[in-house]
């Protein structure tokens, strides 16, 4: 009709069916539409006007729906659809109290209880209220029994109360008269996964996995039971079966991978790492764990490879740039490590290794103006010895006796333990340790 600007008759009821059509697919434009020519035809049909109010509240627009609500308020307090938006509206803002008062009011029409208790139930959960919560999930339950959402937000209040005997015993019960029921053979396991039962957690997931085979979900729960348990080899069979079903299976391959790894059987965790970045190459944590399998194995090369790769991809992973800094270092590229110790020193200025190995660093590169620039931020955050050594160390290369004479005499007053294993680092200062020792007791006499 829109597309060839043509008007045809609708009746109320056929309205109302598109609103709703448009608005269960979320497309309120068209929502709108249908409401706006709803209107034309028929000005004073409450039940379209209601279906505005319902558009208002998605939009947020709460001032044009508060208008709205004050117009059909006094016509349609015995209206369900009215009263839910009436609802909606206080509980968008912030109003829960006013919201659950609205809404019980609906209840005594005898429609969408289900909803309705729904509803209530999610607005104690706002006030904090997890046994009044539980009470409406219950009833909501009770009047569609296949309801998973209610199920499940029983099975969370429980939890919030820490009635864990109460929800086992609820969870039986409901198994009892709905033994197909997949959501609550799922809690099941949950239920006891979260409290290290694994056995009977695996219990749970093989009957979920009886009444539906292709629960891929179910089949990675299975499998972290096994894995909590050791059972490495179990957790890797399960994990297969669950390749048969996926259509992305880098994670499950890296799962896999890991699984070989606690065996210690490197070739073959290898091998999967190696097929899970084969199903995506930019799945950064099977590089990092192909970087440390390469590390393991003495593949210093490979190690340093995989982890600029994962790291380049991660850059925020502050654990990736400590990995990629160390190796870099280790295998001699101190200029290259300089990026990552900068990373580190910016996002973790709390943590005094960080400024340590950041200033050892530009040293050893002999960038000994930077380290000192690097130090004087460091000696701000973090007042140690160390640092007045390496500060020490720098002035004396830049052939600044004073500044280093007085860094050295920092050092010592702060901790004069730790000279001999700087003495052996920086041979620079062994002389200059002997001579502001001397200088000292020229002072003391």
């Amino acid at each position: 009709m829109m597309e060839n600007n043509d008007e045809f008759y609708f009746d109320t009821e056929e309205l109302e069916d598109i609103i709703v059509y448009y608005l269960e697919l979320g497309d309120f434009n068209y929502a709108d539409m249908a409401v706006n020519y709803g209107l034309k035809l028929h000005p004073n049909s409450l039940d379209i006007k209601i279906k505005r109010l319902e558009i208002l509240l998605e939009w947020e627009d709460y001032n044009m729906a508060k208008e709205l609500i004050n117009e059909l308020k006094g016509a349609s307090m015995e209206n369900t659809d009215f009263l839910v938006c009436y609802a909606k509206y206080y509980s968008s803002l912030g109003n829960p109290r006013k919201s659950i008062e609205i809404c019980k009011k609906a209840l005594t029409l005898e429609e969408e209880e289900n909803f309705l208790h729904n509803f209530i139930a999610d607005e104690y959960v706002n006030l904090g209220d997890p046994f009044n919560a539980l009470k409406h999930y219950r009833k909501a339950l009770k009047e569609d029994p296949t309801d998973e959402y209610s199920l499940e937000n029983c099975m969370v209040c429980f939890s919030d109360l820490n009635k864990s005997e109460e929800a086992i015993a609820f969870l039986n019960e409901y198994l009892d008269e709905f033994p197909y029921s997949e959501t609550a053979w799922f809690e099941y396991g949950q239920f006891y996964f979260n409290r290290k039962n694994y056995d009977e957690a695996i219990r749970g997931y093989d009957y979920l996995l009886a009444i539906n085979s292709n629960s891929v979900g179910v089949y990675a729960n299975k499998s972290a039971c096994y894995e909590a348990m050791g059972q490495y080899q179990k957790a890797i069979e399960t994990y297969e079966e669950m390749l048969e079903l996926e259509y992305t299976k880098a994670f499950t391959f890296y799962k896999i991978g890991l699984c070989n790894k606690a065996l210690k059987q490197p070739i073959l965790a290898l091998n999967a790492f190696q097929k899970s970045l084969r199903e995506d190459p930019q799945f950064y944590l099977a590089m990092m764990e192909q970087s440390y399998l390469y590390e393991e194995m003495g593949g210093m090369s490979e190690a340093l490879h995989y982890a600029k790769e994962a790291t380049q991809l991660n850059e925020n992973n502050l654990d990736y740039q400590k990995r990629l800094a160390f190796l870099f270092i280790d295998s001699g590229k101190f200029e290259e490590s300089l990026s990552c110790l900068k990373k580190l020193v910016d996002a973790e200025p709390t943590r005094f290794y960080n400024w340590y190995a950041y200033s050892e660093v530009l040293m050893l590169v002999g960038e000994y103006e930077d380290a000192v620039t690097v130090l004087n931020s460091a000696i701000k955050k973090h007042h140690r010895a160390e640092l007045f050594y390496q500060l020490s160390n720098c002035f004396f290369n830049l052939k600044d006796q004073d500044k280093g004479t007085e860094s050295l005499q920092k050092a010592l007053d702060l901790d004069p333990s730790l000279v001999k294993d700087m003495q052996k680092k920086y041979p620079f200062i062994k002389d200059e340790v002997k001579k502001v020792k001397a200088t000292k007791v020229r002072k003391k006499n």
